[in-house]
């Protein structure tokens, strides 16, 4: 099988135009899945992709067009480099040229992809077994999977970029069911090699939500002060991190907007000194140093392949310090180019209590361990709408004492920046929404003062 390096090099020497990119991404996963404490499947995947980004410089301009193939032989490299010009010709002038970087260089290059393996679970594969024997003893259903993924990119041009990136996440989620499935809750872990993750920590967060669940408490729709676990504002985050577009603030479409025009940069939102940032060096959550992109959009440019990734501040001591921008749009505003990396961290400054503080803070409100189901209702003010799921439970003068029916819940996260009560120091955290896309965070759990339940929800 040809090689990734070989690839690139094969695609660049056949492209006739002024530069080619080429973006290769190889990828294994190995997999452990269970339902009702039983091991069902297992096995690795490995996956391939070749994109091809041809800059052809025309009468207009400088056009840019890609094509993506799940692999390249030698044969064909001729082949994709003429699609992808001609992808380029007709897609017509970029509206987000900028001039290409050139000699650019990092990673070990020439080294192969690096699989992950079966191996990896060695350490969580017996504790594992164990909860199923307990869960089974205990009548406890337990359902999920443990996953981990070895991710290896290489960007090459015939302006002599060449970068290579690694980068392994792992997670396990979890759902336990008990009394003839008429209670269930969720419990997930990220992880970067399961070295660090602990099966007891996922089996005693269950099972404390099973027995909380013993008591059942119908409330009405209302406002209510709540703790959500690091997973769930998680969720939210990820959600306003991603309308966080410059291009789309400045052109007056976003919740990041100036209603007198411009955006909002400058502005406070939070009323704690709250930090949101991206950081390609964050212990645990290391993450690629340099921009790929094998299509352009408000967030990234295939002008800009292979600029360096540094620390990204979208928010500092609660105050919007950046938003997210290709070199082009940044020119548009007048604005640095500070590109954002893919990880996710937000912090508050002198945050020391525990989860459970958080909880005994309470006098009466809620703790609300999953949001789902996550959409837009409004983008000016970034109003999302969802549900709740596998547990809501009510606090009262600051114990757990049941759980409660699910709501259909409405909030702005940008709102609630402005409600933080308190919030737990920052930790890693598995997202239950959106961890199919996003699998390298860290936040911290927060008690929210008045999160809005609009409706009480039928769903179980």
């Amino acid at each position: 099988m040809i090689t990734p390096q070989e690839i690139v090099e094969n695609i660049i020497a056949a492209a006739d135009y002024d530069d080619c990119v080429v973006i290769v991404n190889e990828d294994t996963s190995a997999n452990l899945r269970w339902a009702n404490n039983t091991l069902t499947t297992n096995g690795v995947l490995a996956n391939r992709s070749v994109t091809v980004i041809a800059f052809v410089n025309t009468a207009a301009g400088m056009a840019a067009g890609s094509i993506t193939r799940t692999d390249v032989p030698a044969a064909q490299s001729n082949e994709v480099a003429a699609a992808a010009k001609a992808a380029a010709l007709a897609a017509g002038k970029a509206e987000d040229a900028a001039p290409l970087l050139t000699n650019v260089v990092a990673g070990d290059w020439n080294a192969p992809h690096f699989p992950t393996g079966p191996a990896v679970f060695t350490k969580v594969a017996p504790d594992l077994g164990a909860m199923f024997i307990s869960a089974a003893r205990d009548g406890i259903e337990l359902f999920g999977y443990a996953e981990h993924t070895h991710a290896t990119s290489w960007i090459g041009s015939k302006g002599g970029i060449r970068v290579r990136e690694d980068q392994p996440a792992g997670r396990v989620e979890m759902t336990g069911k008990s009394h003839n499935r008429t209670r269930s809750t969720w419990e997930g872990r990220a992880t970067r090699d399961f070295s660090d993750l602990s099966m007891a920590e996922i089996d005693a967060a269950i099972r404390q939500r099973l027995d909380w669940q013993g008591n059942k408490i119908d409330l009405p729709a209302g406002k209510y002060d709540a703790v959500l676990p690091s997973g769930a504002v998680g969720d939210l985050i990820t959600y306003m991190v991603w309308s966080a577009a410059g291009k789309d603030a400045f052109e007056g479409q976003s919740v990041f907007s100036d209603k007198k025009g411009g955006t909002r940069i400058g502005e406070k939102f939070s009323n704690v000194a709250l930090n949101l940032y991206s950081d390609p060096t964050y212990q645990g959550l290391e993450s690629t140093a340099h921009v790929e992109a094998a299509a352009s959009s408000t967030f990234a440019s295939v002008f800009d392949n292979g600029h360096v990734i540094s620390k990204f501040e979208l928010m500092k001591n609660g105050v919007l310090q950046n938003l997210i921008n290709t070199r082009a749009s940044a020119k548009q505003m007048g604005a640095d180019f500070v590109p954002i990396s893919d990880n996710i961290i937000m912090s508050v400054d002198g945050a020391t209590a525990s989860e459970a503080e958080l909880i005994k803070s309470v006098k009466h409100g809620l703790l609300i361990t999953c949001l789902w189901y996550i959409r837009m209702v409004d983008p000016v003010t970034l109003l999302l709408t969802g549900l709740t799921r596998d547990g809501v439970y009510l606090i009262k003068d600051g114990e757990v004492v049941g759980a409660v029916n699910n709501f259909r819940w409405n909030e702005s996260p940008v709102e609630l920046l402005s409600r933080i009560i308190a919030a737990t120091p920052t930790q890693i955290t598995q997202l239950r929404e959106w961890g199919d896309y996003v699998d390298r965070t860290a936040m911290p759990a927060v008690l929210f003062k008045d999160f809005n339940m609009s409706t009480v929800s039928q769903a179980s």
